[in-house]
């Protein structure tokens, strides 16, 4: 193998930031380059400082390099500075532990965890000097897989991706690898005997061995063109995450990212039932990590790194049955190991899990940024929904947090959502000057940040058939919401674009139409989508324009029960009927509490694979949801008699649905006066 370091070196001083391309890290495996090994090039396309932090990418590789038959690398998209210098010098995409081409790897595989980078893939591809279509590959190429949860609908990029992988990747690359290994060694080797092999692994979709077909009103179905490749390709589920204590040497990087701290796994997966909530739907069931396990990871990674921050991950960190003993225990052992005054952070804070005592565990450190998602702004939106938390969830919370010393709370909000009127939107702005209100009786000087984001619907959730707002709409609720808060001191508002919000629908939803439209962006420069300075609507609009097609298609129609969907022929364990039905109930405004600690609804994640709930204690976090279906609330409780049993709901789209494909809400209210950011 070649390295491309005597070209690149001297250029590095030429680039806004140098160490995102030399590697060197505390953690880095470095295994040697190897002919008789297969060789993984493992690609985030992002910034180094974006995805040096990923969790998915950094187990994976840590995996394959104690592979006796493999060994792996890593790569970022590098700036717009040194792709400029790359295509100018003739220099490939390069990893950065060894500084090899990509091309001389046997497989290119991308994280990816939104669907904006789409872009920067083909991209980094091109920079590889890989073909970035498929069906153009030789034996003599890489191949290109992809994983991660904006993969679930992978048929956008169905022209440039060799392989995809569905869920848990843990197990899947050893199995992939011992395929290649294999497969190297037949000199009669071809890609089409390797990708029929690969299709037989659990959680494994080839694309090119299926076919889409089309009529005029637009997708048909996805079938598979040989008899053994499977008809539906079931997502992989790791069965028990204690036996998988990864990354065990997390990463230290040299230059400042995001996320800058040890960060420790300790669930995967969420029964709450959000149904927005792709990441939640797709990952169940749920699987804890044993709660020593946790403190082992987190005591050896701070010793190990030098952090003196922690971050606790899954979807709902609070959620963790041993949550609050976790976070005490963590900080004994800090303590105890002369360690000093560690953080302990917890994202993705259910409000109605987060109480006094949590609180007061945490604010023994040092304080970091507390991040609550209310998500909507009034009882009937959340019940929609199906984010079973009231007022009272919410104000007990941020009570809690500001009487333990926080100065600033940061709330979630989501816009766009079905059924929702002008009073929902008004609600947000009452949610967060309520929550000022509170935190002034313990700090004059609190204030709140609400986060607002337009709903994009997303593959295996039960809005997949809901027809997304337009852009337009989503700005008028925008400047409903500022106009609101004007008056309000202490509270801030940030939203994200709502052009953005549009294309991120357009190739969430997407089938492989939208392939030449992606390349077409990306040809036009569209690279970096996911950031803000570089976004332009027009180039997406242009490029279907070019290829007959509409966004409206794609993006702002409601769908019905029996059209066929981009992504029927891949299973995330979900029963279609129980998404449908959760759909119904979403529009009849009917809650189903979660499934954790109650009955099951029989959604399929369990029973479809054999699974079921793993949890760390028998019993449920203080403040979370009962065995007896009842949702705490911090001293009271919500009993499940308030939340409507579940009828079907009602067969027609509900009437809200129709004014705001139109762009307007149900209740109009005048646009805000100006446009200015806040």
């Amino acid at each position: 193998m070649t390295s491309v370091w005597p070209l690149l070196e001297p250029r590095l001083a030429q680039v806004q930031k140098p160490a995102r391309y030399i590697g060197c890290e505390d953690g880095a495996k470095a295994k040697a380059p190897d002919p008789t090994l297969v060789s993984w090039l493992f690609i985030y396309p992002d910034t180094y400082e974006i995805g040096l932090p990923n969790q998915g990418l950094q187990i994976l590789y840590e995996i394959i390099n104690e592979h006796a038959d493999a060994r792996a690398d890593r790569a970022y998209a590098p700036w717009h500075d040194l792709e400029a210098i790359m295509r100018e010098e003739d220099i490939p995409l390069f990893s950065v532990e060894h500084h090899t081409p990509a091309k001389e790897f046997d497989v290119l595989a991308f994280n990816i965890s939104a669907e904006l980078v789409y872009t920067n893939v083909l991209n980094c591809l091109d920079l590889a000097g890989v073909p970035i279509h498929s069906r153009d590959r030789t034996v003599d190429d890489p191949v290109v897989i992809a994983g991660g949860h904006s993969t679930y609908n992978p048929e956008p990029l169905a022209d440039f991706l060799d392989v995809v992988v569905l869920g848990d990747g843990e197990e899947v690359v050893g199995e992939l690898t011992e395929i290649l290994l294999k497969w190297r060694s037949d000199p009669d080797r071809s890609r089409l005997q390797l990708f029929r092999a690969m299709a037989q692994i659990e959680g494994v979709y080839v694309p090119s061995l299926y076919e889409a077909t089309y009529d005029a009103n637009g997708l048909t179905g996805t079938v598979p063109l040989f008899e053994d490749i499977p008809e539906l390709v079931q997502k992989r589920t790791l069965p028990d995450l204690s036996d998988w204590p990864y990354p065990k040497e997390q990463l230290a990087p040299l230059t400042e990212v995001v996320h800058d701290r040890l960060n420790v796994e300790v669930f995967r997966g969420c029964t709450r039932g959000c149904r927005f909530c792709q990441a939640g739907m797709i990952t169940r069931p749920v699987r804890e990590r044993p709660a020593d396990q946790v403190r082992t990871m987190v005591a050896n990674g701070l010793a190990r790194t030098g952090y003196d921050e922690v971050s606790l991950t899954s979807l709902s960190t609070a959620d963790f049955s041993s949550i609050t003993e976790t976070v005490g225990g963590i900080m004994d052992d800090a303590e105890g190991c002369g360690q000093g005054n560690i953080s302990v952070s917890l994202p993705s804070l259910r409000v109605d899990a987060f109480g006094v005592g949590i609180a007061a565990e945490l604010q023994r450190a040092k304080r970091t940024g507390l991040t609550f998602a209310p998500e909507a702004g009034t009882w009937r939106m959340r019940q929609v929904i199906n984010k079973l938390i009231r007022e009272e969830d919410l104000y007990e919370a941020v009570d809690a947090a500001y009487s333990q010393g926080w100065k600033r709370v940061k709330l979630y909000f989501l816009i766009g959502l079905p059924s929702e009127t002008d009073e929902d939107t008004l609600g947000i702005a009452e949610l967060a000057k309520n929550c000022v209100e509170l935190g002034k009786r313990h700090n004059k000087r609190a204030s709140v940040t609400a986060s607002i984001g337009g709903f994009v619907p997303k593959p295996f959730t039960p809005f997949q058939w809901f027809g997304q707002n337009t852009a337009e709409e989503l700005q008028r609720t925008i400047n409903l919401l500022r106009d609101a808060t004007r008056r309000m001191p202490g509270v801030n508002i940030k939203w994200h674009d709502p052009a953005a919000t549009t294309a991120e629908g357009l190739v969430s939803r997407g089938d492989r139409r939208l392939g030449p439209v992606i390349e077409d962006v990306w040809r036009a420069g569209g690279t970096f989508q996911e950031w803000s300075e570089y976004f332009e609507l027009d180039r997406w609009s242009e490029a279907m324009n070019r290829h007959g097609l509409r966004i409206e298609d794609f993006v702002y129609r409601h769908r019905t029960e029996s059209e066929a969907l981009p992504w029927d022929h891949l299973s995330a364990g979900l029963h279609k009927d129980f998404l449908w039905q959760e759909w119904e109930d979403a529009l009849a405004e009917v809650g189903l509490p979660d499934c954790r600690w109650t009955p099951c609804y029989d959604c399929g994640a369990c029973t479809g694979y054999g699974i079921e709930h793993i949890v760390a204690s028998a019993t449920p976090p203080a403040g979370g949801s009962q065995g007896t279906g009842q949702e705490l609330l911090n001293g009271g409780a919500v009993p499940v008699s308030l939340l409507p049993a579940r009828p079907r709901g009602p067969k027609s789209p509900h009437p809200v649905l129709s004014k705001q494909l139109a762009g307007v809400s149900a209740t109009e209210t005048p646009l805000a006066a100006d446009g200015e950011s806040e």
